[in-house]
């Protein structure tokens, strides 16, 4: 029972934060968004623009890394003898269109943050 009432609350929380994440409008992260589009508009970004686009891309994979971890927990919870079964089959797809997307909001991170970097921005709560 407890092991449900902590999934239910860390549910809640992902999906908290993904619709306070949804309605961020133009600096939302999109994992979506062509790598070449990011280099280029990260290029023409002042450093205040950069460093909230990256911390837009830190919510987001901290959302995600939730996401991986209520996996993970459910995938805990299968019998050993049924690791093999549908329902821990669907988990671990689950998991592997989790992790894409978490490998898709890395790489558009790095630039922004990179770009903060160089431009000397303050790149203060923005490791990951």
């Amino acid at each position: 029972m407890r092991a449900t009432m902590r999934h239910a609350v860390g549910m809640s929380l992902v999906l908290g934060i993904g619709l306070m994440l949804s309605g961020c409008g133009g600096g939302a992260a999109d994992e979506n968004k062509p790598m070449s589009e990011v280099k280029a508009e990260a290029k023409e970004m002042d450093v205040s623009a950069l460093r909230d686009m990256a911390m837009a891309y830190k919510i987001a994979i901290t959302s995600k890394m939730s996401q991986v971890d209520a996996v993970k927990e459910k995938l805990k919870e299968i019998p050993p003898m049924e690791l093999l079964g549908e329902e821990a089959k669907s988990l671990k797809g689950e998991l592997d269109v989790i992790m894409k997307s978490v490998k898709a909001l890395k790489a558009r991170y790095k630039v922004y943050y990179g770009h903060l970097k160089e431009a000397k921005g303050d790149l203060s709560g923005l490791d990951l």
